[in-house]
């Protein structure tokens, strides 16, 4: 379905583009509005069910060009409401994407407005390509996996990727601080404990178990080590395809309370065991427990990735890179590649169309850029 409508509209000497963020009073969501509540050149669509809260949110940013709007993301006319609103640019943050499908980014694909989520469900990000033919046909771009993994991570490894001849191993992973996710993380993540995880180790396909293979890792100070186990995200499957030669892509994460972490990796062996079918129905359990922990947790996070391989003289060359995220404020990593995005697409900086998983759209400084105003240190080894 085609409109008549221009991608960009213009006010004064001003275009102004229109994003739309479903799921905008959330966790995320939340997060995303405020930072883009600030450019002159968007039009931000505070979007959800309940369209009390988008619009109390959107007064709450302090923007004239910010409103809240009740939209329902699994409308069978979404296309239709996308194009009325003239939507340029949708941020879709209402997750958990495990087992959902593609009907937004389908119904952006009809309206011809450009699709971005914060997905970090493996077959989810990986099968987006699925769309690539009809975004393309319709001058969109329709990205998945605009969070911390795989549009941060891969951001990582391209950034560090030129002083190796030969890459090896990729091992990489996150260690969240006190602060509680929403409901729809936590029950992504709890979804894949004790479950098989296939990931790639010295050139064969082996399997792990969700938040299995306990171990400490050593971050830089202030964080120190921090108890890690095995994650099914998406890089475990783009890696591999994405950066050639590579051998081993292996994923870790964990909270910074031991306790929390600890009791997850009990819990996790049980499902494995098969006396328990998932911890997903646990969410809010687990989310009631996480509150009460919160004063006892820590409030410093982290992301490490460790590259091996051959530099440019064949010799063993190994780079370690963390980022240490003060002041609970790891929830806004995983929002960065959204913000960045969002502005490029503003500032009609994004000439890539068609469909594919958020690898290679940002560099390092362009993530990073958009959580300037977050206390943040980058550690090199």
């Amino acid at each position: 379905m085609m409109d008549d409508r221009t991608d960009e509209v213009q006010t004064g000497t001003t275009q102004i583009h229109n994003i739309l963020v479903i799921g905008g009073y959330g966790n995320f969501g939340q997060l995303i509005c405020k930072a883009l509540a600030q450019d002159a050149n968007i039009r931000l669509l505070v979007g959800g069910r309940d369209g009390a809260r988008a619009t109390a949110f959107a007064a709450s940013l302090g923007s004239a060009q910010a409103c809240g709007i009740s939209i329902d993301a699994q409308a069978p006319d979404l296309a239709e409401q996308l194009q009325a609103l003239h939507v340029d640019t949708l941020i879709q943050t209402a997750g958990p994407f495990q087992g959902q499908n593609y009907a937004v980014a389908e119904a952006c694909i009809t309206a011809r407005c450009n699709y971005i989520d914060l997905a970090d469900a493996r077959s989810f990000v990986a099968g987006i390509a699925a769309l690539d033919a009809r975004a393309r046909a319709a001058g969109v771009l329709v990205t998945s996996g605009a969070s911390s993994v795989p549009a941060l991570t891969s951001a990582i490894v391209d950034h560090l990727l030129p002083e190796f001849s030969e890459l090896f191993e990729i091992r990489h992973g996150i260690s969240a601080g006190g602060h509680t996710p929403g409901l729809a993380t936590m029950s992504g993540v709890l979804g894949y404990c004790g479950k098989p995880i296939q990931r790639l180790e010295n050139g064969r396909w082996v399997i792990s178990y969700g938040w299995q293979d306990l171990h400490r890792y050593p971050y830089a100070a202030p964080v120190g080590g921090r108890w890690l186990g095995s994650c099914d995200v998406p890089d475990l499957e783009i890696f591999p395809q994405r950066y050639a030669g590579v051998q081993s892509v292996v994923f870790h994460a964990g909270v910074g309370n031991p306790v929390s972490h600890l009791a997850t990796w009990v819990l996790a062996g049980v499902v494995r065991m098969g006396l328990l079918n998932s911890l997903a129905p646990l969410a809010p359990i687990f989310m009631s427990v996480n509150r009460w922990l919160e004063p006892l947790s820590p409030v410093v996070s982290a992301v490490h990735a460790e590259l091996r391989g051959l530099n440019h003289d064949g010799k063993p060359h190994c780079k370690i890179w963390q980022l240490i995220t003060f002041d609970n404020h790891g929830p806004h990593i995983p929002c960065g590649a959204a913000i960045a995005l969002a502005r490029k697409f503003a500032d009609g900086n994004m000439p890539v169309k068609g469909a594919t998983p958020c690898v290679g759209l940002l560099t390092l400084e362009e993530y990073l850029g958009a959580l300037a105003h977050l206390n943040l240190k980058r550690v090199v080894m």
